[in-house]
């Protein structure tokens, strides 16, 4: 059961992943060059804006949700999906709020006016987020991911085909106009979605305060690493924005969005290590917690490795094919972030492994951490050192970070990081004994016997 576990789900979040990013990357390729350079730095903004605000909401509810709901009998799982409801529609409001409330000032921060009715459209798309978001808990806590999947392709599909359609007919398009794709796309993904978990919305006719608050206080650090986990990834590129121009903004996200073409192992791995490790943690005991999260971020490393070593090789050719003449200026900053991505599974896993474990508290401390570091060396660096700047900010902030959960993991859990690092190497050999070998000598076993 385990291994069947970890091989069909690990199959179809890679496999949701590798699309994600093959839509994603599609529709950056087709939008850097249906775009000026001003337009696609909007793009960029925008997009971050929205993501810190997504990211933060879901993550009031979402692991709280699945660690509860993974292992609850029938009757609290309604309780549950209430409560959740309930703060789903909470939030959302406080959202629409803050979103009218700081869509001038961004558009006047950044000299952006579509911002703002971006920022208004995009209220819709809160709205049904949430209730995609509640959803894709609700099917993940019962270990199942294939509504997950076909949602969220059908989410980035129908978007792109509509970016593929103004590429290759030439249609005009703006900003705007992709923010209504949007809104069309994730309501398609809705009913998908509840087509696949339909059967497994059990609601309660009240609302069970236990439970709200229960989620909440859980959440209120899962909501705080969210929010600033996001910030993190983010935030270089919106002071890019402020500090420098919309155009520094996109040049700098051309390198962040190669380089997250080397993140798809990292996401998937940890979209199937939290559910599973807070079931194992649970029976087990934090005694687990060692193995899971030096073999998973070794398996990571080991599928990452090669693929940022070629992306750093040929950092020029590969800025020149995706992205045009047009930012060569990206050229040093895809070589810096590649270095800041070898850290990324270190601390995704450790996120994901101590949020299993109930550590929330350590996790909100630390991403706040990383958070202030990355603004304050990025204001510091971008002033001094203009866009490049933001690359080496990030990068000091991330290993910084890197070095404090090292520290707590070595001090509470016996956690060593080299030993990710032999579990990389162990995995080539296993991987070709077990998938390789063993075909190879099925193969001579049977012209042997067929002799």
């Amino acid at each position: 059961m385990s291994s069947k576990y970890w091989l069909k789900n690990g199959l179809i979040n890679i496999s949701q992943n590798v699309l994600t990013v093959l839509f994603g990357f599609s529709s950056f390729y087709m939008l850097i060059r249906s775009l000026t350079k001003e337009d696609y730095g909007t793009w960029v903004l925008f997009l971050s804006v929205v993501s810190i605000i997504e990211m933060a909401r879901n993550g009031l509810t979402q692991d709280a949700v699945v660690k509860y709901l993974s292992s609850a009998d029938e009757a609290d799982k309604r309780k549950i999906n209430t409560a959740t409801f309930f703060m789903n529609v909470m939030t959302t409001i406080i959202i629409i709020i803050i979103l009218l409330i700081i869509g001038p000032w961004l558009s006047a921060s950044w000299h952006a006016p579509e911002i703002n009715t971006m920022l208004h459209l995009y209220i819709v798309v809160f709205f049904f987020s949430g209730i995609l978001n509640q959803l894709n808990c609700i099917e993940q806590a019962n270990l199942n991911f294939t509504g997950i999947f076909y949602s969220n392709i059908a989410r980035q599909g129908i978007f792109l085909a509509y970016v593929s359609f103004c590429f290759f007919t030439r249609a005009e398009t703006n900003v705007l106009l992709l923010t209504y794709a949007q809104i069309f796309s994730i309501s398609i993904a809705i009913l998908i979605a509840i087509g696949y978990t339909y059967r497994k919305i059990n609601i309660a006719k009240k609302i069970d305060w236990f439970w709200v608050k229960k989620i909440f206080h859980f959440g209120k650090y899962t909501f705080g690493v969210s929010l600033s986990s996001i910030l993190a990834g983010s935030i270089d590129q919106m002071m890019l924005g402020s500090l420098l121009s919309k155009t520094a903004s996109g040049s700098y996200n051309v390198a962040v969005r190669i380089t997250n073409l080397t993140d798809i192992p990292t996401t998937a791995m940890a979209a199937i290590l939290y559910p599973k490790s807070a079931i194992k943690i649970s029976k087990e005991g934090e005694q687990s917690i060692k193995y899971l999260y030096e073999r998973s971020v070794g398996v990571i490393l080991a599928l990452l490795l090669p693929v940022v070593i070629l992306i750093y090789i040929f950092a020029e050719p590969v800025i020149h094919i995706i992205a045009g003449n047009r930012y060569e200026d990206s050229i040093p900053l895809l070589k810096i972030t590649l270095l800041t991505c070898l850290l990324s599974p270190y601390g995704r896993q450790c996120g994901s492994i101590l949020t299993s474990a109930g550590k929330t508290k350590f996790n909100f401390f630390l991403v706040v951490i990383t958070t202030v570091l990355v603004i304050a060396f990025n204001f510091l660096f971008i002033k001094n050192f203009g866009v490049v700047g933001a690359a080496y900010g990030t990068l000091l902030a991330t290993a910084i970070s890197f070095a404090i959960a090292q520290f707590y993991l070595r001090k509470y859990y016996k956690i060593n990081p080299l030993n990710p690092w032999i579990y990389a190497y162990k995995f080539y050999p296993e991987f070709y004994l077990t998938y390789i070998g063993r075909k190879k000598m099925q193969s001579c076993r049977s012209q042997l016997s067929g002799g």
